[in-house]
């Protein structure tokens, strides 16, 4: 064996020997450490008076980290400029809050950073710190305490701001909209509760907002708020209940637009129930339009013939109170072909219609030339209602369990606004399940004020089924798929039939929602449940 053979080979061999004996010395680590930070001191110290200074240490006893603070730090009263607080990345032994706002007199500030101050290695939390200091010679002590509830869904969102807006000589209903809050707190990520702290006596108006931008100003598009129905007083020892709901959009029309031959887009916010649509230019005497409504946005899409030799059109669009004209610029597009469509397909429940719709406005239906037959080849009668402004044929017929029926509609039975025509037969095959593949529900309600809205829902509040209740009987399910269903009753107060939420310049509070507890759907089985109302 040659001399660098040999020394490679012992090498290796002592090299084995170390880490045999270094893996047989290795420590197991030991517990975690999940002993948050601790504060040493403050300069100056928390809570402290007559503060006139414009930078804030806080010191630790180890590096600490400092996450999410866009959400996490709330300053109350808020100020129009944004102190610096460092660290922002990294880890340090001390928070620095480095303030550039000009300080109230005599007011007392709060910097709360819910959950953002960790330590450095476990990712610890110091939770809930607040650092409390006051311009004047003491500190408000006073407090207003709640919780939130979502006025539709079982439970609130997170993050929620909730505010105080002192009610002086210079309050008026849109400060809200215009103005920072004098006091303002947050639910953080995990609570519905609510405390406003370090407060001083007087009237204010107690609201609530899940803030879409960050700028504690409530926006109708993208906000939910909530409020208390009167302004408080404080000090008192009330606990306030804030249901937290999104305002309809107040009805607006927009500009409208050419999207293809012939066909104007209206887009619009809000409820478009009353919106009509008048063409002020001058037509021909052969001039005609429809109206539908498009499946996907909020638009109404205004359908003409005959074409027109014009640069533009000018409209008067109307709703309630509102009333504005328009000018749509008109060039020479390619006009949208008639294309049928239908739904479901598929399984079909047995309280489920099927629809036929169409690209282009629907204008005539043969229904001479519709056959449906079930698994037995026996004809199905069926009755059919047109849905102009959604520009849709609903087919309704009486469904057995366990069939099959097929649908054919054959060429030139649809013939839409410009007529244009179907060229082909349509063929649609719907199935309806066994029975038995479904379960049911009775609901016996006590103490219930109607009418009332019944809904069963998913965990997410997504609705799958409803009923309506004019006057007390029991709630019959049928037919329901296998699933863990919420129970969720509103109290249509008006009779509408349908949920209202809240608005807040007209001080109008959501109906009110009542939830009971999940109940389980299985197969061919059923299950009763007596609901209480308080």
């Amino acid at each position: 064996m040659n001399k660098t053979l040999s020394n490679f080979i012992f090498a290796f061999i002592i090299g084995l020997v170390f880490i045999s004996c270094a893996n047989r010395g290795t420590p197991g680590g030991g517990p975690k450490d999940e002993i948050p930070p601790s504060i040493i001191k403050s300069d100056p110290e928390n809570y402290s008076t007559n503060f006139n200074g414009n930078e804030i240490r806080v010191y630790f006893d180890e590096y600490i980290k400092i996450k999410d603070i866009s959400k996490q730090l709330i300053i109350s009263p808020p100020m129009k400029t944004q102190p610096d607080v460092k660290p922002i990345s990294g880890a340090s032994k001390y928070i620095t809050i480095k303030i550039y706002d000009t300080l109230q007199p005599n007011t007392t500030y709060a910097f709360n950073f819910g959950n953002s101050i960790t330590d450095n290695n476990e990712g610890n939390p110091y939770p809930y710190y607040r650092y409390v200091f006051s311009t004047g010679n003491y500190i408000d002590s006073l407090s207003v305490k709640g919780n939130i509830v979502d006025a539709l869904k079982k439970e609130p969102e997170t993050f929620v701001n909730v505010a105080l807006y002192e009610v002086d000589s210079t309050f008026t209903d849109s400060i809200i909209y215009k103005e920072n809050p004098k006091y303002i707190t947050n639910t953080l990520d995990s609570l519905t509760t609510f405390s406003i702290e370090n407060l001083r006596p007087g009237k204010y108006l107690l609201m609530a907002l899940k803030d879409g931008n960050g700028d504690n100003k409530f926006q109708q598009k993208t906000d939910q708020i909530a409020y208390h129905k009167s302004f408080i007083e404080v000090p008192n020892d009330s606990s306030y209940t804030l249901r937290l709901f999104k305002e309809e959009l107040d009805y607006n029309a927009t500009r409208p637009r050419l999207i293809s031959g012939e066909k104007i887009a209206f887009g619009y916010e809000g409820d478009n129930e009353g919106m009509d649509i008048n063409i002020i230019s001058e037509t021909p005497p052969e001039f005609e339009y429809r109206i539908t409504k498009d499946p996907k946005t909020d638009t109404l899409n205004y359908w003409y013939k005959p074409r027109l030799e014009v640069d533009s059109l000018l409209f008067k669009v109307t709703r309630n109170d509102f009333e504005k004209e328009f000018t749509a610029r008109i060039s020479e597009q390619k006009r949208d072909t008639l294309v049928i469509g239908a739904s479901p397909s598929g399984n079909i429940g047995y309280e489920e219609d099927f629809k036929i719709s169409g690209t282009t406005p629907l204008l005539n239906f043969d229904t001479s030339k519709v056959t449906m037959m079930d698994k037995d080849s026996t004809a199905v009668e069926f009755i059919t209602d047109f849905d102009t402004i959604r520009n849709m044929y609903v087919f309704q017929f009486d469904k057995t369990e366990n069939n099959k029926y097929s649908i054919e509609v054959l060429p030139e039975a649809f013939e839409d606004f410009f007529g244009d025509k179907n060229k082909d037969t349509l063929s649609y095959t719907l199935r309806t399940q066994k029975t038995s593949t479904f379960g049911y529900a009775r609901l016996t309600l006590l103490n219930a004020t109607y009418p009332l809205i019944v809904q069963l829902t998913d965990r997410n509040g997504a609705l799958k089924y409803e009923r309506y209740a004019k006057k007390s009987k029991t709630i019959d399910f049928f037919n329901l798929t296998p699933s863990i269903y919420s129970i969720r009753i509103i109290h249509d107060s008006n009779g509408n039939k349908k949920f209202d939420t809240g608005n807040y310049l007209k001080k109008i509070q959501p109906e009110k929602v009542s939830h009971f507890q999940e109940i389980e759907i299985r197969a061919d089985w059923g299950i009763e449940e007596t609901l209480s109302f308080r």
